[in-house]
């Protein structure tokens, strides 16, 4: 159990920056940038992210239509990973008002574990046309043609990891870990069985 008050999780959250209001899409709407790798998901209750959306996000978003970017890159299970049910009930929890002015997701560097998940429950799991919404985003050089460059934080291990990526494509189909080699290791194991990507949606 968590030993911080609701009200020190939300100063984590507000200090990590992991929701940030921030620049707009080349169709003019305010952007929301996400970061998954920020949010602590072992210490940060659900309740105090949802009254943190609730009080210093959605006012924000409530009057015009927005897009987010969303950050997938090194989003891990066990470590930065709220769990499936805690998505939905945050997201349950988005007032009318904020949902509808929705128009974009970007979903950066998804996997292929995240790829199929949402292939396969995120119409169930999602209501009001969400996964309609999500547009997968495999490099940051690709995000560029749908969002303002000059006016969005992209955090360094982000380019780091499409610089990988670039090096290993077999990450981006799960085909290869996209944990650190060691040096002079190859890039794609001799192997009858395929090393999946532990990058985790659930």
């Amino acid at each position: 159990m968590s030993s911080h008050t609701s009200e020190s999780d939300q100063e984590l959250i507000e200090k990590l920056e992991i929701f940030k209001i921030q620049g707009r899409d080349k169709r003019g709407r305010k952007i929301l940038r996400i970061v998954g790798k920020f949010f602590p998901a072992r210490i940060v209750s659900v309740e105090a992210l949802r009254k943190y959306l609730e009080e210093k996000i959605f006012p924000k978003l409530e009057r015009k239509p927005f897009a987010v970017v969303y950050v997938h890159t090194d989003v891990q299970r066990s470590e930065n990973f709220p769990g499936i049910s805690a998505l939905r009930s945050v997201y349950d929890e988005i007032p009318v008002s904020v949902r509808e002015n929705l128009e974009a997701v970007y979903f950066l560097h998804p996997g292929l574990q995240a790829r199929l998940f949402l292939a396969t429950f995120g119409r169930l799991m999602f209501s009001g046309g969400l996964y309609g919404k999500l547009r997968y985003v495999s490099r940051v050089d690709y995000l560029w043609d749908h969002v303002r460059r000059s006016e969005i934080e992209i955090p360094d291990f982000v380019y780091d990891h499409d610089e990988d990526l670039e090096y290993r494509p077999m990450m981006d189909y799960g085909l290869e870990s996209d944990h650190p080699r060691v040096d002079g290791a190859p890039a794609v194991v001799d192997s009858p069985v395929p090393m999946y990507s532990m990058r985790c949606i659930s």
